[in-house]
């Protein structure tokens, strides 16, 4: 990147579900933008090759993170200011899709499913973005905080009812969180996915790479580009830089035009 500009020079970054998938390709991103990356995660093993294939611990480190429980979302933010004395950027990446509330007339066990899927989506979303906002707060100088939300943040008939109540909610937790964060100088905003092959997708979608990118083709009306997780890791990239400055309480929809075709 000798002749780009890296956007994200001396800015410090946390990223939970950083080991794999969407959150993956955004550690690398932002790492060749400046950045020192703290990576959030259950994963241990991935998120520790990770970093390690990244260079150094000033570079990239690795935390253990069950992003439901605040000592855990508490402990990784404190780490990220214990390492580099200041956390700039937020990104609740952390999410779950679980195929078994696939039909809200289904037999499966639906208070299980709501507080799993919810769990992670929501509360791990709103647990990154209390302790987060306290930090940037507390520095004085301002920040920014993004959250994953998706395509089933403003259509309902893609994805299980659960998970598209997790990320509607995940809508209004980014506006709210703006509206009140805003005068201290932290902008909060979220990126919306259309389909995206992650292993995380592959797995719970019981569907393959191939069919997935099939059902992506179908539902967008941006024909010739396959979305891809470095996709949704450019549009944080921007949300995190200060680029996007004055962009605040926006839901970035990165979706090839499906939110605003019909989807069959």
């Amino acid at each position: 990147m000798s002749s780009t500009k890296r956007r994200l020079e001396g800015k410090v970054a946390m990223i939970t579900g950083g080991a794999s998938g969407i959150g993956e390709a955004t550690v690398k991103l932002f790492v060749r933008h400046g950045a020192r990356v703290i990576v959030a995660d259950l994963q241990d093993e991935k998120g520790t090759a990770l970093c390690a294939g990244l260079g150094s611990d000033d570079v990239a480190s690795y935390v253990h993170c069950d992003v439901r429980r605040e000592s855990d979302v508490k402990r990784a933010v404190d780490t990220a200011i214990s390492l580099h004395g200041k956390l700039d950027i937020m990104f609740n990446n952390a999410g779950i899709i679980d195929s078994s509330g696939s039909s809200i007339l289904g037999e499966d066990d639906t208070t299980a499913v709501f507080e799993r899927v919810m769990g992670v989506n929501v509360l791990g979303a709103l647990l990154g973005t209390k302790h987060a906002g306290r930090a940037m707060v507390a520095a004085g100088r301002g920040g920014s905080i993004i959250i994953t939300a998706s395509l089933a943040s403003v259509v309902g008939s893609l994805g299980h009812p659960v998970y598209t109540c997790s990320k509607h909610a995940v809508v209004g937790l980014v506006r709210s969180a703006a509206a009140e964060l805003g005068k201290h100088g932290v902008r909060v905003n979220c990126v919306s996915p259309a389909i995206v092959v992650t292993p995380m997708a592959v797995s719970h979608m019981q569907a393959n790479e191939e069919e997935l990118e099939a059902l992506g083709e179908v539902i967008s009306a941006l024909k010739g580009v396959m979305l891809k997780a470095e996709d949704i890791a450019e549009a944080a990239l921007f949300l995190a830089s200060d680029e996007s400055r004055f962009v605040s309480g926006h839901n970035l929809m990165v979706d090839g035009a499906s939110s605003v075709t019909k989807i069959i």
